[in-house]
């Protein structure tokens, strides 16, 4: 029997239906290639925007087609405004740029230990000693264990320092297709170590 919720990460953009969706769905389409079923168990992936336009709204077409092409569903997604309890019900905040991640901040002020630009939480990821991680255990308290010991691993490697303009995510919103694939790289930059690291890597499929 568990005691804790599973380790939840909230993704952030502007208006909750490219970047922030695609991460969502990308991060989910990583672990499953680890965990498969029990990656649901285990993880849990949400995601909204700073502004509510859209609120209702399904994943934008650009956004779903990068998301099935690698693997994921872009079904039943309805887009969100960002309130206060995602913030607070979550364990990791990614945002699209620095910029959101000030908004976070304002928003649920002692969020800022794990609120992070996606770019930022990528390239930081590089200096965390995996070695020095709770061992992963194939149940929801040894990942969200591990998932709470690499956020503050990851503050840590920053060092009071904020993302860098380099960081930041692209809004592919009305744009071609080439923009859409090139930010859906630069998110599974991300998402996959995040999951890599997260889960125990590829041999630590706990099923």
């Amino acid at each position: 029997m568990t005691g804790l919720p599973p380790f939840t990460v909230l993704h952030v953009c502007m208006g909750n239906i490219c970047r922030s969706p695609m991460a969502e769905r990308l991060l989910v389409v990583a672990a499953e290639r680890l965990v498969g079923d029990k990656a649901g168990q285990w993880l849990h992936v949400h995601g909204a925007g700073t502004g509510g336009w859209h609120h209702g709204d399904r994943m934008d077409p650009g956004a779903a087609r990068q998301v099935r092409q690698r693997g994921g569903d872009p079904d039943r997604f309805r887009a969100r405004r960002l309130l206060a309890e995602h913030v607070e019900a979550s364990d990791l905040i990614l945002t699209a740029t620095g910029e959101q991640v000030e908004f976070v901040e304002r928003l649920v002020p002692d969020a800022d230990g794990r609120t992070f630009a996606l770019g930022e939480f990528g390239r930081l990821l590089r200096a965390v000693d995996a070695d020095r991680l709770p061992p992963f255990a194939a149940n929801p308290d040894g990942v969200y264990a591990r998932g709470v010991a690499l956020v503050a691993a990851v503050d840590a490697a920053r060092a009071g320092r904020g993302p860098t303009p380099a960081d930041d995510l692209d809004d592919p919103w009305s744009r071609g297709e080439r923009v859409f694939s090139r930010v859906a790289d630069e998110i599974e930059q991300t998402v996959v170590p995040l999951a890599g690291l997260l889960l125990g890597g590829p041999d630590a499929v706990g099923r």
